[in-house]
C-alpha cells in the first residue's frame, strides 16, 4: 500500500511540474490585440502589449487558450477563470477604443489595483504558468500610462498636480456655462408643464431638497402610476458615462427626452409639450433668444441637461481630505475608507463621481438575485438595452456623492440604510462580511462624501 501511495504522490508530482515545464518551454499562448497598437499616449503601446499577453486570454471570451484548456478537468476550471474574469474586466470591451479614446476610470482603476495588491494572476494560474506575471519593468510601464491616461483625461480641475493621478478626484466648482440656458434650464427642471396634467415636474422625482431623488422606493408618475426603479440623483450626473441605470441614454440630454413621453412617468408628448410651452409668450421669446431654432424638444432637453451640469456638489469633508486638509476626516471616517480601499471598492466607485463610470454585475462574488427571490424586468439591467446576455444583472454604477441623503439603496430600493448597502456590497461584491465596527466605520466614511450646492451643505 505504501508502494502504491509513493507512486501516485509521484505521479501527482510529475504532472505537477510536467504541465508547468511544457508551458514554460512552449510559452503562453498568444495574447489579444488591445485596441491599436499605433498612436496613443506615451508607453500605450507597452502596456497595451503587456496587458493583452500576460492578462488578456482571461478576460475576454475571445483569449487563446493552452493546449490543455480542452482535458475534462482543466475545461470547467478555465470556463470558470474567464468567465469570472470577463465579468471583472473585459479587455477587449474596455479597449475597444483605444487609443483613440480613454480606456474608462473603472477599468484602469481595476488594472491598477491587482497590480498594486498583487493580486493577479491566482496562484492557480501561475502554477501552470511560471512565466504568466507582469515583469517589475511591464508593472511600472502600466502603471506610468494609467497615470498619464488620468491626468490627461479624468482629472478634476480642482486637483493638485500630485492628485490628478488618483483613482479619486475631487468634485469641482460648477462650470461656467451660458447663464441664460442654464436659467431656462432651472425654470424647465421645475415645470410642471412637462407632465400631461400639469402635476409632475423633473424635481418631483429629484429633489434637489431630498438629496437629488425622490427617497422612495420606485416613483409616483401621473395619475398614481408606479415606476419599476429607484430613481437615481441628479447631483453630479454630469460625469456619468451614460443616464438611467441600464445606460439606455448617452447624456443628459437624452436622459431628459425620456420620462416626458413615458407613459408611467409624466403621460405627455413632446408635441404636446411644445404646444404647452409655446403658448407662453415670455418663454419662447427667450427661447428665441438663447436658441437658433427657438422652442424645440432638442431644445428644451438641451436647456435641461445645461442646468443639471451644473448641479454639482463639490467641498464634502472627503474631498479637503483630498486636497490636504488632514483634520477634514475623524479617525473613524479615515479607517473606513482605508477599508474602501483594501475591499477594492475604490476600483468601481471611482473618478469625480465616484461611480457612474462603468457597468458591474450585481452579485459578483455571491447570486444576489437568487437570495433575494423574485425577479422583475427592472433586473434585466444593461442586457436590456445591449441584448446581450453577458450584461444580464449589470448595472451603472451608482455615484457615492451624497450617498448618506439618498436611501434606499440599489436599483431595487432593497437596502434601507446606509448599513445594510454596505453589508449587502461586502457580501455580493467583495465576498467580504463586515463587522459591525467595519460597518460603522465605512458608515462614517460614507457620511463624508455629503459636498455643497451653492455654497450650503446638503441636508
Amino acid at each position: 500500500m505504501k508502494k502504491v501511495a509513493l507512486i501516485i504522490v509521484g505521479i501527482v508530482i510529475a504532472i505537477a511540474v510536467v504541465f508547468p515545464v511544457i508551458n514554460l518551454v512552449v510559452g503562453l499562448p498568444k495574447g489579444i490585440v488591445l485596441g491599436s497598437h499605433t498612436g496613443g499616449p506615451e508607453g500605450y503601446v507597452a502596456a497595451a502589449q503587456a496587458l493583452g499577453q500576460k492578462c488578456g486570454n482571461c478576460h475576454t471570451a475571445q483569449g487563446n487558450l493552452p493546449f490543455y484548456a480542452s482535458l475534462p478537468l482543466a475545461s470547467s476550471l478555465v470556463k470558470g477563470d474567464i468567465q469570472k474574469g470577463t465579468e471583472w474586466l473585459d479587455m477587449v470591451a474596455a479597449f475597444a477604443k483605444a487609443p483613440a479614446e480613454p480606456v474608462c476610470e473603472a477599468a484602469l482603476a481595476k488594472i491598477e489595483k491587482t497590480i498594486l495588491d498583487g493580486s493577479m494572476p491566482p496562484h492557480r494560474y501561475l502554477a501552470m504558468h511560471w512565466d504568466g506575471a507582469l515583469t517589475s519593468d511591464e508593472k511600472q510601464a502600466v502603471l506610468s500610462w494609467i497615470h498619464q491616461v488620468r491626468a490627461a483625461h479624468y482629472a478634476s480641475p480642482a486637483s493638485s498636480d500630485n492628485l490628478k493621478t488618483a483613482v479619486i478626484q475631487p468634485v469641482p466648482q460648477p462650470p461656467k456655462l451660458d447663464a441664460k440656458k442654464v436659467a431656462l434650464g432651472n425654470r424647465l427642471y421645475h415645470d410642471t408643464r412637462l407632465s400631461k396634467d400639469n402635476s409632475i415636474s423633473c424635481a418631483s422625482c429629484h429633489d434637489l431638497k431630498k438629496g437629488g431623488c425622490d427617497l422612495e422606493p420606485v416613483s409616483t408618475g401621473v395619475g398614481g402610476a408606479k415606476g419599476g426603479i429607484n430613481a437615481p440623483t441628479v447631483f453630479n450626473a454630469a460625469f456619468h458615462i451614460a443616464q438611467f441605470w441600464d445606460g439606455r441614454a448617452a447624456d443628459l440630454a437624452a436622459q431628459a427626452a425620456g420620462p416626458p413621453a413615458n407613459p408611467i412617468e409624466m403621460a405627455s408628448s413632446w408635441p404636446e409639450i411644445v404646444q404647452k410651452l409655446s403658448a407662453d409668450a415670455t418663454f419662447k421669446a427667450e427661447f428665441e433668444a438663447s436658441y437658433p431654432g427657438g422652442l424645440t424638444q432638442e431644445n428644451i432637453c438641451d436647456a435641461i441637461a445645461t442646468y443639471e451640469k451644473t448641479l454639482l456638489t463639490p467641498n464634502s469633508d472627503f474631498d479637503k481630505f483630498l486636497l490636504g486638509n488632514e483634520s477634514a476626516l475623524g479617525d473613524v471616517a479615515k479607517k473606513g475608507h482605508a477599508l474602501f480601499v483594501k475591499h477594492d471598492c475604490a476600483t468601481c466607485h471611482a473618478g469625480i463621481a465616484m461611480g457612474g463610470r462603468s457597468f458591474e454585475k450585481m452579485g459578483r462574488t455571491a447570486d444576489y438575485f437568487a437570495d433575494r427571490g423574485k425577479l422583475t424586468d427592472a433586473d434585466t439591467g444593461r442586457a436590456g438595452v445591449t441584448k446581450n446576455d453577458a450584461d444580464k444583472h449589470k448595472f451603472k454604477v451608482p455615484t457615492l456623492r451624497n450617498v448618506a441623503l439618498t436611501a434606499p439603496y440599489f436599483h431595487d430600493a432593497s437596502a434601507k440604510t446606509l448599513a445594510e448597502a454596505v453589508q449587502t456590497m461586502g457580501k455580493y461584491q467583495s465576498g467580504t462580511s463586515f463587522s459591525p465596527l467595519e460597518t460603522a466605520q465605512l458608515v462614517s466614511f460614507l457620511e463624508s462624501l455629503t459636498g455643497e450646492l451653492d455654497g450650503k451643505k446638503l441636508q
